[in-house]
């Protein structure tokens, strides 16, 4: 459909003559004549019907008028989007991600780095951690944020940069029949219903890897996608649900305490990968920077605690 053709229909509808609207439109009565009819043809129906000088719209034509401003008022963002594209107003930056920071960080961190790059968009592509350097190897993705401690990086091909780390977190119910204090060792957990995020998550990862090392087998209740439904299920006294401190429990009614394996807590390790190669965006330089004041200043109780420096 010609927007054309759609404009010059709308802009008779608005000042209700030819000549009116051929004079505002810059071209000869005859030919907007020409649109209007050449329009109608195409939809089949009549948009006006004249009542002394002036045109009035059918029944058909001022339902068609609604639709037509609509189209026209998209197809006007779009060209304006364009233009910005050329004249180099508008960035877009491809960030990586699991499920489980865009769920956790990403909501609230969106808007502070708006803030900081008005002209920046974030375009979030949500993939398993496992396809993220293949992903920043041919481009589809700026940066990722990733783990260091589950990813093998080439350092030779590889940059990144460390955020704060988080533990992973037993929770339940105090109404749940379990014992623990800030912490709860891993092998304690092996007769409980457990409430665990599906593989390949990390948090799953390192669940598996210490129950592995600690030669248990865990009970599972249930495995999802959604650490929210595992907390639901926890507070309803169906489990012990395992979940990075990433995700904040205080508004839910239950206890919490760190996963230890030989006395260590089970941490997760973040960071933001890119590779060497490939040019980063001037405004991707910042990224790393924001989301570790982010993390810092929004989540600090779910931040692994700095552990003391060990001297001689």
């Amino acid at each position: 459909m010609d927007l054309k053709r759609l404009a010059t229909f709308a802009a008779v509808a608005d000042l209700g003559t030819v000549s009116k609207a051929a004079g505002q439109l810059h071209i000869t009565q005859p030919a907007l004549s020409r649109q209007i009819g050449n329009l109608e043809t195409e939809l089949g129906f009549k948009l006006f019907e004249r009542v002394g000088r002036r045109l009035l719209l059918t029944p058909h034509g001022e339902q068609f008028l609604g639709e037509c401003r609509s189209l026209l008022a998209h197809a006007g963002a779009v060209d304006e989007r364009a233009r910005a594209l050329r004249r180099g107003d508008i960035q877009v930056l491809r960030v990586a991600a699991s499920s489980e920071p865009i769920e956790a960080l990403f909501p609230t961190f969106l808007k502070r780095y708006a803030k900081h790059h008005p002209s920046v968009e974030l375009a979030l592509i949500e993939a398993d951690p496992g396809r993220h350097l293949d992903m920043l190897e041919h481009g589809e993705a700026h940066v990722a944020a990733n783990v260091l401690n589950v990813v093998s990086l080439d350092r030779n091909r590889f940059a990144s940069h460390p955020l704060p780390r988080f533990q992973v977190m037993a929770a339940w119910s105090p109404k749940f029949d379990a014992r623990g204090g800030s912490t709860v060792d891993v092998g304690r957990l092996a007769g409980y219903p457990l409430l665990i995020p599906a593989a390949p998550f990390t948090t799953r990862i390192l669940f598996d890897a210490a129950c592995r090392l600690a030669g248990i087998r865990p009970t599972l209740f249930l495995e999802s996608v959604s650490v929210h439904a595992l907390l639901a299920l926890a507070e309803e006294g169906h489990g012990i649900a395992i979940v990075p401190s990433i995700f904040r429990t205080g508004g839910r009614r239950l206890k919490v305490a760190r996963i230890t394996h030989n006395r260590e807590p089970l941490e997760i390790a973040p960071a933001i990968v890119w590779h060497k190669q490939r040019t980063l965006p001037r405004y991707a330089e910042s990224f790393a920077v924001l989301l570790e004041q982010h993390i810092k200043e929004g989540f600090p109780s779910g931040l692994a605690a700095k552990r003391p420096t060990r001297r001689g």
